[in-house]
């Protein structure tokens, strides 16, 4: 019913063409059936007789194509390709495309159906092609630089993604800077991956001039100043978080520690972490915290503290580590009783994800700037809650 629906649709503009055709006869003025492909008729009689694989070859087979007919091998294409149908769509296209009849908006919109069939294909290079070729023609600019930023982006042809976000922020008046900057460090990333440091920082400054809180480009940004012993420099880096987006906070909390022992001053660090838990109260920020009471202090001023903080702000980890320090100073049944329930809050901890995507709800158990089930950038971000972060 669908279909016969989706078809119904489609071939609307023939059967307006009709009733005006019907409406100028009474009124004496009929317009010539000689304008009519009579195939058209014989399609639509198809697609009311429920027919419509019969009308489909029907619409196929037509070789006529003028001004008349254009919109509707478009649509028709465009509901194959909905439909998962490629290559029909791809057939009708490439067939509208080869008819000298087409003006040139006409032609640039067959090119722009048929790039996005091939895209549908998985063939980016022919897609690639004719959105590149629309860009010459000057026509469907906002459409086919969409199109080749998607291309770039699934082939990690960052520069040539770069280039065509600054082209479709000029054309469509959109700000493409914070997506421009994740570009930048991806590349910034490559460089660092394969020990070109330099050229790493020349990237991740570019990501910063385009978002000033760009929280991945201070993270590269630290990163490499950890790598070239700039340890003061790093811990600024790392810290900027903070200001930029306190979401992020906790995935630079272990480099942090790396960077104050290297210096020694654990104590200063302590110190910056019970800030922290006190601001935001993440889990993970108060385990690590716990964990160096624990080593520095001990084992029951560790417990009385994350005791304390999970009154206010309970957690499925902050229980699990609180069970994990009891079980040491436990015997006999409560010790068999509080070894069941750390088993299953390890479970717990193991089955749920620990980083969610705001866009679309794409689970993950590890942070992607970009979101796999998306592709939106910087919206996965840490859960938090009773079961999260």
């Amino acid at each position: 019913m669908q279909f016969e629906l989706n078809m119904f649709w489609l071939l609307l503009p023939v059967a307006a063409l009709s009733g005006w055709w019907i409406g100028r006869s009474n009124q004496g003025q009929k317009l010539p059936l000689k304008n009519i492909h009579p195939e058209y008729f014989k399609g639509l009689n198809f697609v009311l007789n429920e027919q419509p694989d019969k009308a489909i070859e029907v619409f196929i087979r037509m070789t006529e194509v003028d001004s008349e007919t254009v919109e509707t091998h478009l649509a028709l294409g465009n509901l194959f390709r909905r439909r998962g149908e490629v290559d029909r769509a791809i057939r009708i296209h490439q067939n509208l495309i080869a008819r000298p009849t087409l003006n040139q908006e006409q032609r640039a919109h067959a090119l722009l159906e048929l790039g996005m069939d091939y895209m549908r294909s998985g063939l980016l290079d022919r897609a690639e092609k004719l959105f590149l070729e629309l860009v010459n023609f000057d026509l469907y600019l906002n459409e086919a630089y969409s199109h080749l930023l998607e291309i770039y982006q699934q082939e990690k042809d960052w520069e040539n993604a770069i280039a065509v976000a600054k082209k479709s922020e000029i054309i469509s008046g959109e700000n493409f800077s914070p997506i421009i900057a994740q570009f930048y460090c991806e590349i910034a990333e490559n460089y660092l991956n394969t020990g070109k440091v330099s050229k790493a920082k020349e990237k991740v400054h570019d990501a910063i001039s385009f978002n000033s809180k760009c929280v991945r480009a201070s993270i590269i940004e630290a990163r490499i100043f950890q790598l070239t012993g700039k340890l003061d420099h790093a811990i600024k880096s790392y810290k900027r978080l903070e200001l930029q987006d306190s979401t992020y906070i906790t995935e630079v909390i272990l480099p942090l520690y790396d960077c104050y022992k290297e210096k020694g001053s654990i104590n200063e660090f302590i110190k910056y972490l019970r800030e922290l838990v006190k601001k935001y109260g993440n889990i993970n920020t108060l385990l690590i915290l716990t964990e160096l009471i624990a080593e520095y202090e001990s084992e029951d001023v560790a417990i009385n503290f994350v005791f304390q903080e999970l009154k206010n702000r309970p957690t499925v980890q902050g229980v699990d580590k609180l069970v994990e320090y009891t079980l040491n100073k436990s015997k006999g049944a409560t010790y068999e009783y509080l070894s069941a329930i750390k088993q299953l809050t390890t479970k717990l901890i193991e089955k749920k994800p620990t980083y969610k995507c705001n866009n679309c709800g794409f689970d993950a158990k590890m942070l992607h700037w970009q979101c796999p089930g998306c592709k939106h950038w910087e919206s996965i971000q840490p859960i938090f809650g009773v079961a999260g972060e």
